[in-house]
């Protein structure tokens, strides 16, 4: 029996074990899965090439020596593209590994972007209230609140790295003081034990990234 391939893109560098092992829990043994990362093409000593400019929208992901990078948006994307289009030739729909949109990218088959997921899922959840984020960069609160505005809707956000020691569960009673009703872990590099955290630290319902969007992708594969 052939086994559906899928492709996961993170915007750093593959294979990222932190996350896959989640995707996979959830996929089933019945389907593959094929890594590749924007990054994947340079060398160590060629990353300053994709540190973010004074005005660049900034990202973070990890390297394969466990470290995490920020990245500027502008210099990373022609970089996916390359890795989106060879992924392409292997898989049948790919994953995106990150929160941020990616409009520019042209694709031949299904994009699952968790930006995208993410969003819908808030607007079937909620009409009007508050909604918490927990980010990983005091940097990215201005965008990330563009990003989220949506009418009826009012934004808190807490800043809790998934890649360095940081109080999740601090972050999400925060944002439990401020009236959120919904907390969102807007990256991907957050995990299962984060969620237990933001749990455990609002007793409020916390969308985690990684899992919802492996559950769509074993949907559309199914």
């Amino acid at each position: 029996m052939t086994r559906s391939k899928v492709g996961v893109l993170t915007i750093g560098q593959s294979p990222r074990t932190d996350v896959t092992p989640s995707i996979q829990r959830i996929l089933g043994e019945g389907v593959g899965i094929i890594e590749a990362g924007g990054l994947d093409i340079l060398k160590d000593d060629e990353m300053h090439l994709v540190s973010p400019g004074t005005v660049d929208t900034i990202y973070i992901s990890k390297l394969r020596n466990g470290a995490s990078i920020k990245i500027g948006k502008s210099k990373l994307l022609p970089l996916l593209q390359d890795e989106l289009s060879r992924l392409e030739e292997q898989t049948e729909v790919t994953i995106m590994l990150c929160t941020g949109d990616f409009p520019s990218l042209t694709a031949a088959k299904p994009i699952i972007y968790p930006d995208k997921i993410l969003n819908a899922t808030v607007q079937s959840l909620m009409d009007n209230g508050t909604l918490g984020l927990i980010i990983p960069l005091e940097e990215q609160r201005g965008s990330l609140l563009e990003k989220w505005h949506q009418p009826n809707i009012e934004l808190k956000t807490e800043v809790a790295s998934p890649y360095e020691e940081s109080d999740i569960r601090g972050a999400a009673q925060k944002l439990k003081e401020q009236g959120v009703s919904v907390i969102v872990m807007d990256c991907m590099g957050y995990n299962e034990f984060h969620k237990e955290e933001a749990v455990k630290g609002s007793g409020l319902s916390v969308l985690l990234p990684r899992t919802l969007v492996a559950r769509i992708a074993a949907e559309y594969l199914s």
